[in-house]
Formats: structure tokens, sequence, C-alpha cells
């Protein structure tokens, strides 16, 4: 029996196809492009609906882009962790978050690229899970640097690299491309050893 009442599993049910609404908007249009009427009908839902559970396009906005770095986060701090060099850490961070981002890059794209789109204070949220992901992968370039294993000359600037590469898989990946989210990992793994010096 759920804990919740079932109007309470109703509203959570709206708000998530409210969510995948907003995505797929702002995915086709931009979040200047959009309007709330072109989210409510992608959710099959009246524009004044939208506003029973969001306060605005930018609250929604907000929402996708904290729930967004904050699964990306913890994927990050996963693979950061797993048993290994930090080569081995390393690969996996790049395997992983390259994967992440092929597989979502419509909402990749709206999280990484509308951040102006936030209100100051959502802004700053988000700017703090951005650092967290980053001194997650500054961590093990700082630990492959530190054995000997990565030869880098700048850390920060090979840890703005490293996440470069996955961040712009959001512009150019498509579903009906030549290759697979896997197939993205694997490159984006072995992109990211080459970027700090591995094996040399």
């Amino acid at each position: 029996m759920s804990a919740l009442p079932e109007s309470a599993g109703r509203g959570d049910a709206t708000r998530a196809r409210l969510l995948d609404a907003a995505v797929e908007a702002f995915g086709a249009k931009g979040f200047h492009g959009t309007t709330t009427r072109d989210i409510a009908s992608a959710a099959g839902m009246s524009p004044a609906a939208v506003y029973v559970h969001h306060r605005s396009k930018e609250e929604l906005l907000h929402v996708i882009s904290r729930d967004g770095h904050q699964t990306t986060l913890d994927l990050v701090r996963a693979a950061a962790g797993i048993a290994g060099s930090p080569s081995e850490r390393l690969a996996a961070i790049a395997r992983d978050f390259g994967r992440h981002h092929a597989e979502g890059h419509t909402w990749a794209r709206i999280v990484n690229y509308e951040l102006e789109a936030l209100s100051p204070p959502h802004r700053e949220e988000i700017r703090g899970l951005r650092i967290a992901i980053e001194e997650e992968v500054r961590g093990v370039i700082e630990a492959g640097v530190a054995t000997g294993e990565f030869d880098v000359a700048d850390v920060g600037m090979a840890t703005t690299a490293v996440l470069s590469l996955g961040i712009d898989i959001a512009r150019w990946y498509r579903d009906d491309g030549r290759w697979t989210p896997d197939d993205v990992g694997v490159h984006m793994a072995a992109l990211a050893l080459r970027l700090v010096g591995a094996g040399r």
C-alpha cells in the first residue's frame, strides 16, 4: 500500500509529465523561444494547469537543471570512487560521463547551455553543483599527477578539457547517428587518458 495519498501520486506524475514536456520544448525551441503554452501542449494540458505545479517557465528550467546536474554529480562521484588507479578512475569518469550525455543529449544541451536564463539564486545553486563535479574530476587528475601516471602542465586546464569533451556531446549527438552511447563512452575514456598524458 502506498504511503502517499492517491492525489499526491497523481500530482507527482503530472509534474514529471510537465518536466518531460519542458525538456522536449526547450530542446526544440530553446528556453527563450518556448512559451508556457508550448509546454502545456506537449504535456497535453492547459496553460493554466502548468502554474498549478510550477510558478514559472524559469522554475521548470531550474528543476530540470538541478536534477540533471545532481544526477551527473552522483555518476561522477561513483566513477571517481571505484577501486583502481587514477587512470582507471579517470577512464570510468569519462566513459560514464560521455555515455550519460549521449543518452540524455537533449536535456544535457538544455542544462549546459541555458544557464544564463536562470535567476541569480538558481544559477548560483547550479554553479555549486558544477564546481562539485569539477572537484571530483580534478581530484582524480591530481592523484594521477602525484603517482606519475599523468603528465599535465596545468591540472585545472586538463580538468576543464576532460569535462568539455563530455559536455559538448550534447551539441552533436543524434539518436540516429553512427555511434551508440556506449561507443561514445568508450571513445571519451580513451581521449581523456590521452589528454592527461597517461601511458607516455
